[in-house]
């Protein structure tokens, strides 16, 4: 995601046809080439053999300008935060027009949660190793490396921070992050049902929020350190009380 920095975009980034986007007026998150658009999922099916044509006076979205300008809100939330977060300083950090950012997505909480919900969706696994505890603990393992990463460690609370003061950022936050990372213990606990190894009956949101919730309190929240043994332990905890709920 962070290969097309925003050295290698120029203020006119090439993007042509189409009218200048502005607020309100952007194609959403991902533009034209994004989900849903004409070239992502959901979008208009293209005839076997013939090459996808963008309709005339579309505007022809650059992938490098678009990794660019996901390098640049990267960079501005860890310097400034989602409140002083402006699509000018965006703009001005991935070397581009502010036109090129608004052709992709139509306000500054769109392009935070388009990059969110990336975020949320890649590098958990779906852990299948046939125990719940290490299931548990492979989970444990890739999501604390994931909080511990800088970026995450400083653009996470804020954001939480932010949505306090903010219903629809908080309502998006929950949906990317939260449940995309809730499905993924969901599958666990499946597994785990399946096995035997707990309760058919087992109150599946009480579960949930054990599986989830303390590596997040201990990381995000009281930002306390973890050591190297904490995810197995962790995992051994949590299991046994899930077993035994």
């Amino acid at each position: 995601m962070l290969n097309g920095m925003a050295s290698g975009a120029k203020e006119d980034d090439g993007e042509t046809g189409g009218a200048e986007a502005g607020p309100g007026r952007g194609t959403g998150a991902g533009g034209a080439g994004g989900p849903g658009g004409a070239g992502g999922p959901g979008g208009a099916a293209a005839s076997p053999g013939k090459a996808r044509r963008a309709p005339a006076g579309a505007a022809v979205l650059r992938e490098d300008v678009t990794e660019a300008i996901r390098a640049a809100v990267f960079a501005e939330l860890a310097a400034v935060g989602y409140g002083r977060m402006s699509i000018e300083g965006v703009a001005r950090r991935a070397g581009v027009g502010k036109t090129a950012v608004y052709r992709r997505w139509r306000s500054k909480l769109h392009l935070v949660l388009d990059l969110v919900s990336a975020i949320a969706l890649q590098g958990l696994p779906a852990p299948d190793t046939g125990s719940l505890e290490t299931d548990l603990h492979l989970l444990y393992e890739v999501a604390s490396r994931a909080l511990r990463h800088p970026a995450a460690s400083q653009i996470v609370p804020d954001l939480f921070a932010e949505a306090a003061r903010n219903p629809d950022l908080q309502e998006a936050l929950e949906k990317a992050l939260r449940e995309a990372q809730r499905s993924v213990a969901q599958g666990v606990l499946d597994a785990a049902a399946a096995r035997g190894e707990v309760r058919a009956a087992l109150d599946r949101d009480l579960a949930l929020d054990l599986i989830t919730g303390p590596l997040y309190w201990r990381v995000l929240v009281v930002r306390t350190k973890t050591h190297r043994g904490y995810p197995a332990a962790l995992a051994k905890t949590v299991a046994a009380g899930l077993r035994g709920a």
